[in-house]
């Protein structure tokens, strides 16, 4: 944990210089690209020693600090994504899934296990929901590993090519923050992708990708039901519920209240900035360019068509959305 915290301390100070203000570059894209710089050069030395912290930081401190981002929005926000960004979620949770699934058994001859879980990672929450996935598939480890290697490698090249691509768009800032929360992998990175751009951006990118995060345990229920149908029979599997999404929730809502001073609300925004800092950092330790060989072709040639799908099709989306739902 002091790993972490010292590479989030270097990198909030980066961001303060106006060179790296300039290039739009937030503390926690500094964190991260610093935690992989780090995690592929010095790291592997220290991980026998650090690396239980550094896994902490990556999951408990991140679902922590987006419980925390729940004092930035308010239900009257969450309101303004409205049903057009839950039905942009469903869709999308659906159809990339669904793709996933048929291309990789049917055209890449990949295992079912496998094409389920870079579907499941792609479609909803990256590395969380392959985790989620795995127990109602009952994958093997290694494929779980394969997956989660797909989903962080183009969550990562989302996380930095959405805020370049915003420019030429021609979406507001809140329009883009439904876009990044609907299409790009891991909640973390869409806190970048959406910091990147702004604050209204970064408010509508976590709420939309809340919502998509919320469908996963009714995607694992209906998953369940159907792995157990196709096999025969019906499977107990561990439902994993995202707390952490209904707590980000909940402190949504308590901040809707005004409650709470001015100075406690912004004492408490820059701990979270600290928090989501330390998670991006261990997220970048843990980002290995070995991931890319581990994974092999056809996995990544999978993950590589369902980026695509997420970023031109859901854009497609997205605006089409926009334009029916007004």
């Amino acid at each position: 944990m002091a790993l972490t915290g010292a590479i989030a301390a270097a990198a909030m100070g980066l961001a303060t210089l106006p060179a790296l203000q300039g290039l739009g570059l937030s503390a926690l894209t500094l964190a991260i690209v610093l935690g992989i710089a780090a995690g592929n050069t010095f790291f592997p030395a220290l991980a026998p020693a650090t690396g239980s912290g550094v896994d902490f930081c990556k999951a408990r401190l991140l679902r922590l600090g987006i419980v925390l981002y729940g004092f930035r929005v308010t239900f009257q926000e969450i309101a303004g994504v409205g049903w057009a960004g839950l039905a942009i979620d469903a869709v999308v949770v659906a159809s990339v899934f669904g793709l996933a699934t048929w291309l990789g058994t049917r055209w890449l001859k990949l295992d079912r296990e496998t094409s389920m879980l870079i579907g499941a990672g792609s479609a909803i929450c990256g590395a969380a929901a392959v985790m989620a996935t795995e127990p109602v598939v009952r994958a093997q480890a290694h494929k779980v590993s394969v997956a989660v290697a797909t989903v962080v490698v183009f969550g990562t090249v989302g996380m930095f090519a959405y805020p370049w691509l915003y420019p030429y768009l021609g979406l507001s800032e809140h329009a883009y923050g439904v876009y990044a929360g609907s299409t790009i992998h891991e909640v973390a990175q869409v806190v970048v992708a959406g910091r990147a751009v702004g604050e209204t951006a970064a408010s509508a990118a976590v709420i939309e990708k809340m919502l998509r995060v919320m469908l996963l345990a009714p995607f694992l229920l209906l998953l369940s039901s159907r792995v157990g149908a196709a096999d025969g029979a019906a499977r107990a599997s561990k439902i994993v519920v995202p707390w952490f999404a209904l707590g980000f929730v909940a402190v949504s809502g308590l901040n809707s209240l005004h409650l709470l001073p001015a100075t406690a609300k912004a004492a408490i925004v820059q701990l979270d900035t600290v928090l989501l800092a330390m998670a991006m950092a261990a997220l970048g330790l843990r980002t290995h360019v070995g991931a890319i060989k581990q994974a092999g072709a056809k996995p990544m040639l999978l993950a590589a068509i369902l980026f695509g799908v997420l970023t031109v099709g859901g854009y497609a989306l997205n605006v089409g959305a926009a334009k029916l739902f007004g």
